[in-house]
């Protein structure tokens, strides 16, 4: 049976743990040569050996244009194109309205939105015609969180970002989707809400359990290949259900 991604070139931005280290690994278990980056050189060397099938890591931070630049030049090298482009990394913190400061502001959409748009637009030039582009979005965004407004207005950007690029590439023939998660259990979650608080969240979910990485991994290979090619600008949810109370 033929891999779903087999020959394809996938980057994945913010791979070296929890939900992007999930789709690298999802991905290249069907076959595709990865590329990930991510801040945290151990990490991301220890994330590479995991990934496996060739996979490289360039260090870098997804707000910095210059490190964008490294990254591509690095696929041009290496690769020349890219299949599929999976814009996953993200911050997040919490901050209370009437406590939210600059550095808190700044740093969220540095990294979630003006890090997403550019390496957007930098990837333009190295996606053929056919290739799948994948934003990690978040169900926070069309739903209010206590203590959170700043990262779900993000994703909320995200979300218009993807509808407004699918019209301004529709000559270039590329497909461009969000994939949204609910509440996955990552690192990232873990350090935000303590294991005892779990048990609350999951009472709340219809699935009755936390999402994974692995979950997230399977529906970004739907999006990536043939199977999704007449699907392009839909924001697929996967969180379980808890979205639709």
């Amino acid at each position: 049976m033929s891999k779903k991604l087999e020959g394809k070139i996938a980057v994945v931005t913010g791979a070296s743990a929890g939900i992007g280290l999930g789709v690298a690994q999802a991905f290249a278990s069907e076959g595709a040569r990865v590329f990930i980056t991510g801040r945290r050189q151990s990490e991301l060397d220890k994330a590479v050996a995991e990934i496996g099938n060739g996979a490289v890591g360039i260090q870098g931070d997804a707000g910095n244009l210059a490190d964008l630049d490294r990254l591509y030049a690095t696929v041009t090298e290496k690769a020349g194109h890219i299949d599929v482009l999976m814009l996953n990394a993200g911050f997040y913190e919490f901050a209370k309205v009437g406590e939210i400061t600059e550095a808190h502001f700044d740093k969220t959409y540095s990294v979630n939105v003006k890090g997403l748009l550019f390496a957007f637009q930098k990837a333009l030039p190295l996606l053929p015609k056919g290739a799948s582009v994948i934003f990690t979005g978040s169900i926070a965004g069309s739903i209010g969180i206590p203590s959170m407004s700043v990262y779900p207005s993000t994703k909320a950007a995200v979300r218009n970002l993807a509808r407004g690029w699918l019209h301004d590439t529709k000559e270039l023939g590329i497909r461009i989707n969000v994939l949204s998660p609910g509440h996955t259990l990552t690192p990232g979650l873990q350090s935000l809400i303590p294991n005892e608080a779990h048990a609350g969240i999951i009472d709340r979910i219809p699935l009755a359990r936390l999402g994974t990485p692995e979950d997230l991994g399977k529906a970004a290979v739907f999006l990536a290949s043939n199977d999704s090619a007449y699907i392009t600008g839909i924001e697929l949810d996967v969180d379980g259900g808890v979205s639709q109370y």
